[in-house]
């Protein structure tokens, strides 16, 4: 695992590009920071500040190499790279009243999902005739702010958790640029907007939703500290696991089985789920540091005292993260098989992390 810090602020969001050799995140303000990787360093190469409110959403289309960012201002931008110097903005027409919280590309990266305290969804595709991006709206019964999105791997089934203590499946399939889709485990009507799955009081707000890789299963993480799992191929039931931790702010899949959460204990978490009712806590997978005031660098002590005000190091957590994890992203591999995975939070850190499975014996065993 690889600890760097982008500074003192916050960071709210991050993405990278496909062949993870640069990033972008927000350090809690309207501008969106590109860094690319040069040695052991990460050096600033571009910075995005179109925005006039505080960047709540990032992601990085690998194919199209298109970054779409969404911010409290109400706005959403999809940047291109000119000649390779430059990132220009094009505005998207949301159509929002509040601010948006989230947004994710699909699959196949000809639309994005948006998600906004308006009480709705905003799917977004580029229309070539008048050259700009248009929005339709997923609307009912969606009754508070969206939290959260996830794409199914089909690029049409939309998973959406929310601070109504829902989590739903909707259709986002637009007939004017796809085609009709084939049926799923989770339904085969699918018209824009039809509900697939809608889960009623997850015990808290929905922080974040993820698909399993053939995209039959749904877990999402709720803030009442649980984790729960729909089986579409189980006839859609929910296995709801309560942990003892603080409540756990993103989720993901990292192979058919396995799945990471993290979030205000600062450091991930892995859960395995082998079918209904087979929801297990694995174990953490931060190794708690040795680090003593005694053998602290002189560097590192001052950069505590930077961070802190204070010469008290007591304070320290014994984990790489020294407060809340906000998101993470996969790294490389695919959600088939995670080989690494990224978090960042609010301290200002992004961690990579090494994420290995190997079965053996039917022993589970992390490297």
């Amino acid at each position: 695992m690889s600890l760097y810090s982008f500074g003192l602020e916050p960071i709210s969001c991050h993405a990278w590009n496909k062949d993870r050799t640069q990033i972008a995140v927000s350090p809690n303000n309207n501008a969106v920071n590109i860094y690319e990787k040069k040695g052991k360093e990460w050096v600033k190469i571009h910075e995005l500040t179109e925005h006039s409110g505080r960047i709540t959403g990032i992601d990085w289309a690998p194919e199209s190499n298109r970054i779409v960012t969404c911010a409290s201002d109400r706005n959403a931008y999809v940047w291109t790279l000119k000649d390779g110097l430059e990132w220009k903005p094009t505005l998207v027409l949301v159509r929002i009243n509040r601010a948006a919280t989230c947004v994710k590309w699909s699959p196949l990266e000809n639309k994005f999902a948006l998600g906004s305290g308006a009480r709705l969804i905003s799917v977004c595709y580029f229309e070539k005739e008048n050259d700009w991006w248009l929005s339709k709206h997923i609307k009912k019964p969606i009754r508070s702010t969206v939290l959260s999105l996830d794409w199914h791997p089909n690029n049409i089934l939309l998973a959406a958790g929310s601070a109504d203590l829902h989590c739903r499946i909707f259709s986002a399939y637009i007939k004017d640029i796809e085609d009709k889709p084939g049926p799923t485990a989770w339904g085969s009507k699918m018209p824009f907007g039809e509900v697939l799955l809608e889960h009623k009081d997850c015990g808290g707000w929905v922080h974040s939703v993820s698909f399993s890789p053939n995209g039959d299963q749904l877990v999402w993480v709720g803030h009442n500290s649980s984790i729960s799992v729909s089986d579409a191929s189980q006839g859609k039931a929910v296995t709801q696991l309560t942990t003892d931790h603080l409540p756990l702010l993103s989720v993901l899949y990292i192979s058919t089985t396995e799945i990471v959460a993290a979030g205000h204990d600062c450091c991930p978490y892995q859960f395995t789920y082998k079918g209904p009712g087979a929801l297990k806590f694995v174990k953490k997978l931060d190794i708690p540091k040795q680090t003593s005031k005694g053998s602290m660098s002189a560097m590192q002590h001052f950069r505590n005292l930077d961070k802190r005000a204070t010469e008290e190091d007591s304070n320290e957590l014994d984990t790489l993260h020294q407060n809340s994890i906000t998101q993470m992203c996969v790294v490389s591999g695919d959600k088939t098989k995670v080989e690494k995975f990224s978090s960042v939070g609010l301290d200002g850190a992004l961690v990579i992390w090494d994420f290995k499975v190997q079965l053996s014996n039917s022993v589970l065993r992390i490297t």
